[in-house]
Parts: structure tokens; sequence; C-alpha cells
């Protein structure tokens, strides 16, 4: 890939993803029910009174008079009550404002506090991080690990047995969602009915850290297994299926065909030349699937699992619009998508370096 191609994608990158952020904050201005309206029906409701002074606004403080309002609002003078909370919420600016000193705010990453939790927005992240970033680099570790050369030997057994009953077996696991693998599994091996070899949740045990570290490395993957199995399960078809009809369709060129005829060991000619040239579709498809894994494969498996993580905080924040979460989310999760996507681009270059993307982009 040449310097200019390089750093035009990178100029791109910022512009990107002001779009993206920009769409998503029109869209959600326009969604009912936002925080405010569903800070009053917590205040009506009664279920807000002893906690209203831990909802924090976007400056961090907390809405005044929480008591007082309370009553007010429940004699039908609510209109002071509300312009309250839009105050404390930010939402007495308007709506360019905001986004600008919202924007302004995300280039030095700062996502301000959560409204419902009263705590900054990256912490909440950093907390939940090391949950996602288990589930999701050690399952799609796996799924690369296990069906690229799964998928290869398919190819090269082309409607044998062994490749008909793999097929069946993928069929099946990816016709099955997720979370209803990981339920199977718990009933299985989890203290169900059948055995119980495995942790029903959390990441650790409560007593990780007083065990050696041999023990916590034994316990972390302990507790991961289930989890990372259901996910992985539920990701090996596409990848695999990918890789067979990717080699498939290089095992019938005519180079491959002039490589056997001149004596090549058919070992070569298979990850030498055939490799390179079918694999390229599969490292295309690496950022996304790492994406997904992180952030968005992962919310029933974390639900099921007892496990804290960013898909469960992101899921949780969009029900509650609790908005400086769910932009803090997004932000981070854009900016990371759109940089692994020149990483993809890169690893192309170095698989097979005839590739110009300077041309195809122009």
């Amino acid at each position: 890939m040449k310097k200019s191609y390089f750093l035009k994608r990178l100029l791109f990158i910022p512009i990107t993803l002001f779009g993206i952020m920009l769409v998503n904050f029109l869209f959600v201005q326009m969604a009912p029910g936002g925080p405010v309206e569903q800070m009053m029906q917590k205040i009506e409701s009664g279920a807000g009174v002893n906690t209203l002074g831990h909802f924090a606004g976007a400056g961090g403080g907390e809405v005044a008079g929480g008591g007082d309002s309370r009553y007010r609002g429940a004699q039908g003078l609510q209109a002071e009550l509300k312009k309250e909370l839009e105050k404390q919420f930010g939402f007495d600016k308007p709506l360019w404002v905001r986004f600008g000193v919202m924007m302004k705010n995300y280039l030095t990453f700062d996502f301000g506090n959560s409204f419902y939790q009263n705590k900054p927005v990256i912490g909440l992240i950093l907390e939940k991080m090391p949950v996602s970033i288990s589930l999701g680099i050690w399952s799609t570790l796996l799924i690369y690990l296990i069906s690229i050369p799964l998928g290869i030997r398919k190819a090269v057994r082309h409607g044998s047995q062994m490749d008909r009953m793999s097929s069946w077996f993928l069929t099946v696991s990816y016709a099955l969602p997720s979370f209803l693998l990981a339920i199977f599994l718990l009933i299985i091996f989890a203290g169900g009915r059948y055995l119980d070899w495995f942790p029903l949740q959390g990441l650790v045990s409560e007593n990780w850290s007083s065990l050696s570290f041999f023990h916590k490395i034994a316990d972390y993957f302990w507790h991961l297994c289930l989890p990372v199995l259901a996910m992985t399960l539920g990701g090996l078809a596409g990848l695999t299926f990918l890789t067979k009809n990717a080699f498939l369709e290089e095992i019938h060129k005519n180079y491959v065909r002039t490589a056997r005829a001149k004596g090549v060991p058919e070992n070569r000619i298979l990850y030498h030349h055939i490799f390179r040239n079918a694999m390229l579709i599969v490292i295309a498809g690496f950022p996304a699937m790492l994406i997904s894994m992180l952030f968005t494969g992962s919310v029933l498996i974390e639900v099921i699992f007892s496990l804290d993580g960013l898909g469960l905080l992101g899921f949780e924040a969009v029900q509650s619009r609790d908005y400086p979460v769910v932009f803090g989310t997004l932000y981070l999760f854009a900016l990371l998508g759109l940089i692994l996507n020149l990483i993809s681009d890169f690893v192309y270059t170095l698989v097979d370096p005839r590739i110009n993307f300077e041309k195809r982009s122009s």
C-alpha cells in the first residue's frame, strides 16, 4: 500500500467518524421517552425518590430540590421540575450546541458522566472492557484456528463423507442461536440435570485474588470455557464455508493445473500458491468479525453467564436512554472499526503485494 493512500485513509477516519456520530445523534434525539421523561416517570411513581440525588447530568451535578420537586409534581406542577431536569441533563441548550460540545469533548476522550450511574463513562467502559475483550479475542482466535484448517480440508476432500458430516454439523450449529447453545451448555455442564464441571456465572471466582499465579490463569479459563465455546460454535460455519469456497474456486484455476503439470508437490501448491489468493477474502472479514465478537455478539451470552461486559452496558444504556454511555461506546466502537478496516487493507497488501488500492479507489 502506498503512503499516499494510507494517509488519505487516515484523513478520512475523522470525517467518517463525524458523520457516524451526527447521524446517530439526530436519530436518537427523535426517539421518544428520553432521559428527562424517564426521570419524570420515576419521580411520579416514587421509584426515584431516595436515589434522585445520585442521578448526575451532563455537568456531573445533582438534581436540585428532589423531595420538594416530587411533591409539587404530584400536585400537577411539573413544569418547573421538568425545566430543572432539562438543565441538569443539558437539554436546555440547542441541538447543534449539544452536538458541538459533545464532539469537542470526545476529541480528548472526555465522555462525561453516566446519567444514572453517577460514574464517568470512560471509567464504566474500562471497567467492563476486560469481559468483552476476553470473550471476543478468545472466540475469534478459536474460530480462525478451527475454521481455516477445516475449510481447507473440506475443499481438498470436497464431496467426501468427512465433508458431508462436517457440513451437517456446521449447519446445525449455525442455525442454533448462540444463546440457545449457551443455555444447553449450562444445563449439561454447569450444574443442571447432568454434570457440574463449570461455574454458572462470573469471569473469575470470588477467591481469585488469593490464588497463585497459575491457579488464577486456570480459574480464568475455567470460567471462560462455556461462554467462549457457545460463541465459537455459533461462528464456525460462516468462516469455514467461506474458506472452503475460496479454496475450491482457486483449485480449479489454470495456474494450479499448470503447477501440477510441472510436478509441483500438492502441499506446496495448496499452501504456497492457493493459500495466498484464497485467504484474501477471509482476511477481509476479520475486522467485522472481531468487532462483532467484541461488542455485539456477546450481549445475550453476557446476560446468560452474568458477565458484565460492554455489550450488556450498551444494551442497558439504550434501554434507559443513558446518552453519555450510548454515544461514548458508539464513538469508541466506530473509531476502532475504522482503524481495523485500515489495518485489514494493509494486511491485504502483505498477503498479495499485487493489490493496488489506489487504482481500485480511483
